[in-house]
């Protein structure tokens, strides 16, 4: 069984006492020493307000040094934290308090303001992330641990706080839960996914196979940890080897992440697809698309130099000094996928689920094989549900020690998605090649039927759209019997280029006419629905397709 995780960060605090830990970019920082005195703090309050282990702690917020040090407060004192996407709506952030039997919640004065603490009648306290002060109480134990809160750590440590009593943090069995994470996927409905230690510690040992990483080096968390991807491998994991991560606090615009990965130069970079497209789509392709590049990529001893040199420009741009960039949460676009792979850009694609916590499969980008998302991580089995399924796609089915115990207080959704042999069932249509390289084709859920009961994958479709001039995202929905585009266009580019919203609206349509033809008849798109708006995503940035069905 692989070391827990409350071990690893125990062990680490201890061996990393005196390196610099959490930053918040442009702002404080916490080395490790300030990170166990601040847990310690945080558990004395607990302690005095009378939690126990197992009980649910709620945390709600934008990524920063205080909202990783109230999880790990939470979570080495054997309460179960229950992170919630500060971009939820007032009513969602309510509920999830509400079903996850929350006693205590940590929320940014900025999302307080829209919440309402009659709707969260069972809650003892909640504390400001800014600053650990009471926004509500309603416990006097609360009040007076808060106000007396270094008058009672002087008196638990009368002398230095130092390393060696570094030794408070809770055991735990491999099955005993350590978060309940919700998802808000894009089929509408959020559960309360129940991630037990075990599928942690098996997530951190993956990462020590699969990750040269080391004690000092650098990350720059961008992904939000309400998320389990951002959770695991851009915090959790760095935090259990002593590495220093930087939390940008605000919207990962490819502006704020180009400058923040220059400054900071990371060991590894992760993200998902939505923000290393955006960065290539507007740095990378418009270069490559210039007709003299054009005319000189045909060249081929011309056209390798010029490779080379836009790898190397991309490779600076993004710090420099990484290993590789690791893209995981979503499909990729082909097109800049191709480009990467031509470019021989250290890139891998990795796949998982929240209710795996998050890794299935993986592989390191000398190995990954374009257009896969790699072979089954450390300690797990990936299946193809089908009769053939290095050719026809079928349900990935997934079995492991990541695999979550169930959804909370909700028994029907979890014996429809763990099955009695204990597959979890991902939703996922796929096939796998003899060497085991996953290939994704879509959800089933979103899977459509042609008009002879030909199976048709929107994401393929979509890819494609994508590509094509000033289409930003799009989304293929079926109406009255037939695929409709609905497209949210690219209009910085097209109004840089002097293009009026008339031209835009022609050029979808045109992009339709090109589209279909490379689609069989089955897939044929009969129209275009412009979207002036981005179109709504979950927290892996994945669009929300029920709203819009």
């Amino acid at each position: 069984m692989a070391k827990d995780i409350i071990s690893r960060v125990e062990d680490s605090i201890k061996r990393n006492w005196d390196r610099d830990a959490l930053t918040d970019y442009r702002g404080c920082t916490l080395q490790y020493k300030d990170v166990a005195r601040r847990i310690e703090k945080l558990h004395i309050m607990f302690d005095e307000v009378g939690l126990v282990p197992g009980d649910k702690i709620s945390l709600c917020g934008r990524n920063s040094s205080n909202w990783g040090v109230a999880f790990l407060a939470a979570l080495t004192y054997g309460a179960v934290p229950v992170p919630i996407l500060h971009e939820f709506k007032a009513d969602n952030i309510h509920n999830i308090i509400n079903h996850s039997d929350s006693r205590l919640a940590f929320i940014s004065e900025s999302i307080w303001e829209n919440l309402n603490e009659e709707e969260i009648p069972h809650v003892l306290g909640v504390v400001q992330l800014e600053d650990y002060d009471l926004l509500i109480s309603r416990s006097e134990k609360l009040v007076y641990a808060r106000e007396h809160l270094n008058e009672l750590f002087g008196k638990k440590f009368p002398n230095r706080f130092e390393k060696n009593m570094v030794n408070f943090y809770h055991a735990n069995e491999p099955d005993d839960l350590a978060i309940i994470n919700y998802t808000s996927g894009s089929t509408g409905f959020s559960k309360g996914v129940m991630i037990p230690h075990r599928a942690v510690a098996n997530n951190m040992e993956f990462a020590d196979r699969a990750l040269n990483l080391k004690a000092g080096s650098t990350i720059v968390s961008m992904l939000p940890m309400a998320h389990m991807y951002g959770m695991a491998f851009e915090f959790l994991y760095e935090l259990t080897i002593g590495m220093h991560i930087y939390f940008l606090t605000r919207i990962p615009s490819p502006k704020i992440i180009f400058q923040a990965l220059n400054e900071i130069k990371p060991t590894v970079i992760v993200a998902v697809p939505l923000i290393i497209e955006k960065i290539i789509k507007k740095n990378v392709l418009p270069q490559l698309e210039k007709p003299g590049t054009k005319f000189l990529l045909k060249v081929p001893i011309v056209n390798e130099a010029i490779r080379t040199a836009v790898r190397e420009k991309m490779i600076t741009s993004f710090g420099g000094n990484f290993y590789e960039v690791i893209v995981g949460g979503a499909a990729f676009n082909q097109e800049v996928e191709t480009l990467l792979h031509q470019l021989k850009f250290p890139y891998t694609v990795g796949y998982g689920a929240t209710e795996c916590a998050p890794i299935i499969c993986y592989e390191d980008w000398k190995k990954f094989v374009p257009g896969s998302c790699g072979k089954a991580a450390y300690g797990m089995t990936v299946r193809v549900d089908s009769k053939d399924p290095e050719r026809v796609a079928g349900e990935i089915l997934v079995k492991g020690p990541n695999v979550m115990l169930g959804y909370y207080k909700n028994e029907e959704a979890t014996a429809e998605t763990i099955d009695a042999d204990g597959w979890y069932h991902t939703g996922d249509l796929g096939v796998m090649d003899k060497d085991g390289n996953v290939f994704i084709k879509g959800r089933s859920k979103n899977m459509l039927l042609g008009p002879s009961g030909q199976n048709i994958y929107p994401e393929e479709i979509e890819d494609q759209l994508n590509s094509l001039p000033y289409v930003s995202e799009s989304l293929i929905v079926h109406r009255d019997g037939k695929l409709v585009a609905l497209i949210h266009p690219d209009y910085d580019t097209a109004f840089k280029e002097d293009k009026t919203v008339q031209d835009v609206a022609a050029q979808m349509d045109a992009n339709r006419i090109e589209l279909n033809k490379n689609l069989p008849a089955y897939c044929q798109v009969s129209s275009v629905q412009i979207h002036s708006e981005e179109f709504e995503k979950t927290p892996k940035k994945s669009i929300k397709r029920f709203l819009y069905q």
